[in-house]
């Protein structure tokens, strides 16, 4: 089973999430185990305050170094050997690379969720990095932190009923996934490609792969650019759709 302990002032943002679809099946299968800690839960005084004004003044509050690492070295004590993460836009970019490298060199994971202006500074002397979805600011840490924990859950041996799922999905192999159609055939003039209906299965395959080239092609220049096309890919691009 695969441990993952999110930090956070809103445990009932994760534990909603978390027990629906792939991610709640893969738990009751025991594949995956998510818990939300609340942080408050390692503040002290009567009325658990875990934020405070920062020092040299401006706007907002600070999330405080006590309480926080109290709830990082408890959270350690659970999960030995677990890699402590912080969501937060000063990390690298999480990209699917990183959700395998994460599978694959983690025994588990802890999610620390920031909020407010940030946290205390002094509270990266007790993580293992830091992580960030992008460019962009988000009130707290928790969407970011459960978009770390599907995109793993979904590498993890056993939690998806079809082991070659993720194999074909976008980035895995540095390509954005091919179309998918379902039923019906025709929707409003709209038709399924031939090609999918043809029961030719080595059409179909060199159909998705024409597909799968050209769309990273001509939407994300900046993955096509980092390809290493071999002498079969470069054919296949030069290819009308029609010739396939």
């Amino acid at each position: 089973m695969y441990p993952v302990e999110i930090l956070t002032l809103f445990p009932e943002m994760v534990s909603g999430y978390v027990g629906q679809s792939i991610l709640g099946k893969a738990q009751e299968r025991g594949k995956l185990s998510v818990t939300a800690t609340d942080i408050r839960e390692y503040a002290e005084g009567k009325h658990r305050v875990t934020d405070d004004t920062p020092y040299g003044g401006g706007a907002g509050m600070v999330m405080k170094v006590e309480p926080l690492v109290a709830a990082i070295e408890a959270a350690r004590a659970r999960h030995p050997g677990a890699k402590v993460l912080l969501m937060s836009p000063r990390g690298p970019t999480f990209t699917q690379a990183r959700a395998q490298e994460l599978v694959g060199h983690a025994p588990g994971l802890i999610l620390v969720c920031g909020r407010y202006e940030g946290v205390d500074e002094r509270v990266m002397g007790f993580l293992d990095g830091e992580l960030s979805l992008g460019d962009f600011i988000l009130t707290g840490g928790e969407v970011a932190a459960l978009a770390v924990v599907d995109a793993v859950a979904r590498l993890l041996p056993g939690v998806l009923g079809n082991q070659a799922s993720h194999v074909s999905e976008s980035f895995e192999e540095g390509l954005l996934e091919h179309p998918h159609y379902t039923r019906p055939p025709v929707f409003r003039g709209a038709e399924v490609p031939g090609v999918l209906q043809s029961g030719d299965h080595a059409r179909i395959a060199r159909w998705r792969r024409w597909k799968a080239l050209h769309l990273t092609q001509e939407r994300r220049a900046d993955l096509f650019a980092r390809l290493e096309l071999g002498q079969a890919d470069r054919k296949l691009l030069g290819l009308r759709e029609e010739d396939l």
